[in-house]
């Protein structure tokens, strides 16, 4: 018996859109004059990512540390641009979502900083516009995935329940994380494996919901 789902939560880089990471650090290498293996320390080698990532870090701190390190002025523009050139949308993924949409809750969860969710309609248009408001950064939440914490406030953020929330992610740890939470998890490899899921929960069913997409319905 499949468990009754309500919301359906992603991650976004690498599972709603393909994510190049070697283009944003070839970007920033060209704005700051530094090597590319200069730049890809400095993103995920000094801490600096992880500790905005979880919100320890202000916005304005992150660019301005990203600066020094990389020994220029970083700006917002130069930092947005770089993770513009780094992402394409799944377009399978995202054909997959929008038949959800028409039938449950859906969300975005992404480990990433706040520059990104204020700036989604920039930095990932296909998202904003599927998504709307429900893109949430873990940074908003003072922690990063696996940390319970973060799912929890984020389903506290949409007035959802962990028992009815199904957590799509491309790291094991972190879809671990949601289910340690109270998350039903899947792991994310591809288009056809994420359909197969879905279908075997019957999220897909046409003209079936398994659960109304607003809470206060259900109770009426």
């Amino acid at each position: 018996m499949t468990a009754l789902i309500s919301l359906v939560l992603f991650d976004m880089d690498d599972v709603l859109s393909h994510y190049d990471r070697s283009a944003r650090v070839h970007h920033l290498s060209v704005v700051s004059g530094r090597t590319y293996e200069t730049v890809r320390e400095a993103i995920w080698e000094s801490g600096l990512e992880d500790s905005a990532d979880a919100g320890l870090i202000s916005d304005e701190k992150y660019l301005t540390t990203m600066g020094e390190i990389l020994g220029c002025h970083v700006t917002r523009d130069d930092w947005l641009a770089a993770r513009f050139a780094s992402i394409s949308p799944n377009v399978e993924v995202l054909a997959l979502v929008r038949k959800l949409s028409a039938r449950y809750r859906i969300a975005v969860l992404t480990n990433n900083c706040q520059l990104v969710t204020e700036n989604i309609q920039y930095r990932n248009p296909a998202v904003a516009e599927l998504f709307g408001p429900h893109v949430y950064a873990s940074a908003s939440f003072g922690t990063a995935k696996p940390a319970a914490h973060t799912y929890l406030r984020c389903l506290d953020a949409l007035g959802a329940s962990a028992a009815e929330t199904l957590f799509i992610d491309d790291l094991e740890v972190n879809v671990a994380g949601a289910i340690k939470a109270g998350l039903h998890g899947h792991v994310f490899t591809d288009a056809r494996s994420l359909t197969e899921e879905l279908e075997r929960r019957k999220l897909l069913q046409p003209g079936r919901n398994r659960a109304s997409k607003c809470p206060a319905c259900r109770a009426e």
